[in-house]
């Protein structure tokens, strides 16, 4: 007996056990001091991960015996099989039983049917197959308990669909590859899927891709399926008129999840790059999407409502508009590790419900939000780096407990905002001064970076900082501030720098435990040393300026009360004595006015 493909194609068999990938609070890096979302937020984390079942043995299988599968040749107009099991109509390939099923040649203008029993499986092995329809699927999947399409090792196969569809029953046929049951592609050959109209692939249960090559051209989704898809590990180049990869069940809205656990895609879509309707969770993979033409397209922006160029209008959208995010989530996004590269013109990530970060590696460029969540981001782990951004991260709440955060921003570096996504725009006339509930910005480990226009650290909400490296470069206007917050603003713990122009200078509260020091200072120029130093010349903290600034927000668990410190600036120097822990203040947020500073600016917390 001659057998192909006998191994299967395995993925790191230790993410595919229930179990095994399951995050403790520790492990993810939130300390007892983090507040009871954070504990929740985990949770959910958790129950996604360790659903079990995602992948079965046998989606993870691509053999097949060759001598006793039932044989399908394609010649042109018509085909010829050696199975009972398999009807031939002209153009129309219709296979009614369980079985594997090889099929080769060239189909030039018609289908592949499989109206098996709602018991069976079936298996269609692609071996050098061509299959076209001008006017409808190439494969369509009327019945069967579930659907295997494999392609054969160093096969090349093509399915397309010539630009319309054409009803020929009661179902709505959208997609070159057209399922009504759970449907799996695998194996290690490649899949060339065209569709001049409608979708790539789409499955109306489960669709689940393990492994194999795929190179999708679509006018609408490049993939999509209605309760899910799951993908274990392949190589996906994706070119779509809407989401690349899209989830969604309407009819059931605890449905319609994305999971994936590795893979190397390649993603260019007019609509959202990854969609889900209600969670989305990556394990692991490669991913470069570029959503919506980019953050070099502005067509996704509004001016004519007189907003300065480049912030996006109310975040109120037509029904039939098309989002055009990089990677989205309906409830939460949940990304645990890989390596991503995404340029859009909307938000990067986004989350309708909470997102959080636990590893990975993130390149960002968006022309709205770099990360949005309409409820929590955590960031606990990984490196994120955001080249450019209306706001860099937003959400109701931050929490950033780890890993290495850099940002640059035309608004808001980090901003605890609240409601949903609008791009930070306040309401006109609203009490600028007053807290969101639930808003809060934390930070108690890991390096991050921001460099804003607007406010560095706005949050509408309380502001705490226990841990960690933060630097911020703020705003080289008197409009916006470093430190921006409503509520409370309280240091413990971490090394603080952070610099603007002292219009609207806010510093730490009274409350704070660590010694914090807000000093107005000469012009200040880019490239300047921020140099602080005890009595005795030892170093204490440093930083290099980005921009120039005429105030400096300096903290280190080195500065205690009662002593006095050097701050150089550039080739200035100021002698402070800090007879309390917290020296100078900004606006009247719980403290006198800063030291040759003013202590009242202008508007506080959104846009103008």
């Amino acid at each position: 007996m001659r057998t192909k493909a006998i191994l299967p194609l395995l993925l790191a068999s230790i993410m595919l056990l229930p179990g095994c990938n399951k995050i403790s609070r520790e492990a993810a890096g939130f300390s007892d001091g983090d507040t009871s979302n954070v504990d929740e937020i985990v949770a959910t984390a958790q129950v996604n991960t360790n659903s079990s079942g995602m992948f079965t043995d046998r989606d993870m299988e691509i053999g097949y015996d060759e001598e006793s599968s039932a044989k399908i040749v394609l010649s042109g107009d018509s085909a010829s099989s050696d199975s009972s099991a398999v009807k031939i109509s002209g153009n129309t390939v219709t296979i009614t039983d369980e079985g594997t099923y090889i099929l080769s040649g060239t189909l030039d203008d018609g289908m592949i049917i499989v109206n098996a029993e709602d018991t069976d499986k079936v298996q269609l092995v692609l071996n050098g197959a061509y299959i076209a329809n001008s006017t409808s699927a190439a494969v369509y999947i009327l019945s069967a308990d579930k659907v295997f399409m494999t392609t054969a090792s160093g096969s090349e196969n093509t399915l397309l669909n010539g630009g319309e569809y054409v009803a020929i029953d009661e179902n709505n046929i959208d997609a070159v590859v057209f399922s009504k049951s759970d449907l799996t592609l695998n194996g290690a050959g490649s899949l060339t899927i065209s569709a001049a109209a409608g979708h790539g692939i789409v499955s109306k249960d489960d669709l689940v891709l393990t492994s194999g090559t795929y190179d999708i051209t679509a006018a609408n989704h490049g993939l999509s399926g209605k309760d899910s898809v799951r993908i274990a590990s392949g190589v996906y180049t994706i070119t779509s008129g809407k989401d690349g990869i899209h989830a969604e069940n309407a009819d059931d809205t605890s449905l319609g999840f994305l999971y994936i656990a590795g893979g190397a895609f390649q993603i260019t879509s007019q609509g959202d790059g990854m969609s889900a309707g209600t969670y989305l969770q990556v394990e692991d993979g490669e991913f470069t999407i570029e959503s919506g033409g980019g953050s070099a397209n502005t067509s996704t922006q509004n001016d004519s409502q007189g907003f300065e160029s480049g912030w996006k209008a109310q975040a109120a959208e037509p029904n039939d508009s098309i989002s055009v995010k990089g990677v989205k989530a309906t409830t939460d996004l949940t990304l645990n590790a890989g390596t991503f590269t995404i340029d859009s013109s909307d938000d990067a990530l986004h989350s309708n419900g909470n997102l959080t970060i636990g590893g990975g590696t993130f390149e960002i460029a968006s022309c709205d939000d770099g990360i949005h969540a309409d409820s929590a981001v955590i960031i606990s782990n990984g490196s994120v780096n955001i080249t450019q951004s209306y706001e860099g991260i937003e959400g109701l709440s931050i929490d950033i407990t780890g890993g290495d955060v850099a940002l640059v921003a035309s608004d808001d570096g980090l901003n605890a905002a609240g409601g949903t996504d609008s791009s930070g725009f306040g309401g006109w006339g609203e009490d600028v001064f007053a807290t969101t509930e639930g808003a809060y910005i934390n930070i108690s480990g890991g390096s991050l970076i921001v460099n804003a226009s607007g406010d560095g650290i706005d949050s509408n909400g309380d502001l705490t900082v226990s841990g960690g490296e933060t630097y911020v470069s703020g705003p080289v206007d008197s409009g916006n501030g470093a430190l921006d917050y409503n509520g409370d603003a309280i240091i413990s713990g971490g090394i603080f720098i952070a610099m603007d122009f002292s219009g609207m200078a806010q510093n730490f509260g009274s409350s704070s435990t660590q010694g914090v020091m807000m000093v107005a200072v000469s012009a200040g120029s880019p490239g300047d040393t921020i140099l602080l130093c005890d009595s005795a010349g030892n170093e204490l903290a440093s930083w290099q300026a980005e921009k120039a600034y005429s105030s400096v927000i300096i903290s280190c668990p080195e500065i205690t009360q009662g002593s006095t410190y050097t701050l150089s600036t550039g080739s200035s120097t100021t002698q402070i004595t800090m007879d309390s822990l917290v020296y100078g203040y900004g606006r009247d947020m719980g403290g006198g006015r800063m030291n040759g500073g003013n202590n009242m600016g202008g508007n506080r917390g959104g846009r103008p």
